[in-house]
């Protein structure tokens, strides 16, 4: 990577520099800040280590900078190398090197960018696992795109990822999505003494439910003693809940490597086996009537609840022994979960819980994203789930499609609130940038239709050499750069940026050169540049793929 070998070289050059007395002795630092300068003509990469070297080195920074240049050993990358005020390297990229990128980018094709900096360590990547008590809704799509997203750019950084969605097929509120089930059912059978719980789902789809399972199983449930009928009608109404869910996430592309029930974790004895280690590690203690996590002892602010007074686990027991299942009998080596932002009070006891465990926790990341607020015409659309009043994620996916849900979602940092404009995701203009993206790449097919089977001879691509083009390639190659920042940085929405900036400096490339000429002159050059658009629509292809989007090739 660029970034890398420069930082490496810099080290290579202080080093040398000291053994010459250019510079005095003291520790190198390995951190070597490598930028990218914001203005075009300060370089392709800077740093400003000189700048803190001075206070070490006591010297000028500037200074500093021309020992370091004088020093530097640069790599076949570098075409120039400059020093500015106040104590700034910068770095060109050479002429010759980018064109070499193009055949480099053909050879790869649609492995081009593959890293190995995951060197196979198995990483899991838990998202979505919303309360299968009903449709998934604009709540849960943040969240799914964002982590299947962050889970394609792992894969593409060499880790071993696997994809899961965790059921919460377990505890009160499951309880009270088995009765309303149940009566929804009762009522579409004629049944008026059975009423939804208080607390229980009022969505018309639960109604909706009942009247399904009443036409296909007549009165079967009436017939039983009502728990085991409880049990019965509940398994079936989750299926229903995750076949749909299954359905709506299939078409935004997101399929799962696996569907882990909570309740398998009381089932299967592993919730005994974490309580029985806590205890050992005297980790839990009993009062009030209740069982307590004592994550004051690890330093906490408050002590938690895992199981309460009525005996019941609560919800942080099934985080515990969750956990322990992904760490201790999967050996996954890292586990990134994706979690709404008002989890954020639960981040540190989930820390205190990974050191009771035994385990190091920084294995486990959690990353919180900002929900979103989505708007039509100009006005918010309400969400509501526990009133019925709410916009599901297929209505959303009918409305504007997959590809423009998946890529305004992505198109911020899960720290940062946003807005969903639905009339703007469905526009068919440049205003919209999912259009002018994936226009981009239907671009790239016309052009290279146009130019059909017809032979232009061989590609010389040292004769790009105009400053749309060297732009255009500039910005290929940095697709690898961008990978590692989206997988280092857990934070694809660099993906989403990238993608946008290739885009519009293929369009200013397409304006400012003529790919095809009839011209007998020109025949030379046509071949290079439809070998630079081969390239390019490598590039886009492979970055609206990590995405989860369609590379079109007709709009």
């Amino acid at each position: 990577m660029i970034d890398l070998e420069l930082r490496e070289c810099l080290v290579r050059a202080i080093k040398r520099a000291q053994r010459h007395n250019d510079l005095p002795s003291f520790e190198v630092p390995t951190d070597i800040p490598i930028e990218r300068p914001k203005q075009e003509e300060m370089g392709d990469y800077a740093t400003p280590v000189c700048m803190q070297l001075a206070r070490v080195a006591r010297m000028a920074p500037i200074k500093i900078a021309e020992i370091l240049v004088r020093r530097l050993e640069a790599p076949d990358f570098v075409g120039a190398i400059e020093v500015a005020h106040p104590g700034f390297i910068n770095f060109r990229l050479a002429d010759a090197w980018l064109t070499a990128q193009v055949p480099a980018i053909l050879a790869a094709g649609p492995t081009y960018g593959q890293l190995d900096l995951g060197a196979g360590q198995r990483v899991q990547v838990e998202y979505v696992s919303a309360n299968p008590t009903g449709p998934l809704h604009m709540g849960s799509a943040r969240n799914a795109i964002l982590g299947d997203a962050l889970a394609s750019s792992l894969q593409a950084a060499g880790y071993d990822v696997q994809r899961e969605y965790y059921v919460n097929d377990a505890g009160s509120r499951m309880r009270l999505f088995h009765e309303t089930a149940f009566a929804r059912y009762a009522q579409a059978l004629g049944r008026t003494d059975e009423e939804v719980p208080e607390d229980g789902y009022r969505g018309p789809y639960m109604i909706e439910m009942g009247q399904e399972l009443a036409q296909e199983r007549g009165d079967e449930f009436l017939r039983m003693p009502r728990e085991e009928a409880l049990a019965a009608i509940g398994a079936l109404a989750l299926e229903r809940v995750l076949t749909q869910a299954r359905e709506d996430l299939a078409l935004l592309g997101i399929q799962y490597d696996c569907w882990f029930s909570e309740q398998s974790l009381y089932t299967n004895g592993q919730f005994e086996t974490v309580m029985s280690l806590l205890r050992q590690g005297d980790h839990l203690d009993l009062h009030d009537g209740a069982v307590w996590f004592m994550a004051t002892r690890l330093g906490g602010a408050k002590d938690e609840v895992v199981v309460r007074s009525d005996g019941t686990p609560g919800y942080f027991a099934s985080d515990i022994a969750y956990h322990y299942n992904k760490f201790v009998e999967r050996g996954f080596d890292r586990v990134i979960d994706v979690w709404g932002a008002d989890h954020q009070g639960h981040v540190p006891r989930m820390h205190y819980m990974m050191q009771a465990l035994g385990l190091e926790p920084e294995r486990l990341v959690l990353i919180l994203y900002q929900l979103v607020t989505l708007k039509r015409g100009g006005e918010i659309v309400r969400l509501s789930k526990r009133t019925g009043d709410m916009i599901t994620l297929r209505e959303v996916i009918e409305e504007v499609g997959p590809d423009a849900m998946r890529y305004f979602l992505l198109s911020r940092s899960p720290d940062s609130q946003m807005e969903f404009d639905l009339d703007l995701a469905k526009q068919q203009s440049d205003e919209n940038p999912v259009y002018y993206i994936q226009y981009a790449h239907a671009r790239i097919s016309s052009i290279l239709r146009h130019a059909g089977a017809e032979d232009f001879g061989p590609a010389d691509v040292t004769l790009l050499q105009h400053p749309a083009e060297l732009k255009l390639l500039r910005r290929m190659a940095r697709l690898p750069e961008i990978i590692r920042l989206s997988a280092e940085q857990l934070a694809p929405h660099h993906l989403a940026y990238y993608a946008y900036e290739l885009a519009a400096d293929l369009h200013g490339f397409y304006r400012d050169c003529r790919v095809v000429s009839s011209d007998p002159e020109d025949r030379a050059l046509t071949a290079a540049r439809l070998e630079l658009v081969r390239a390019c629509q490598v590039v886009l292809k492979r970055v609206l793929h990590l995405m989860g989007m369609n590379a079109p090739d007709v709009m």
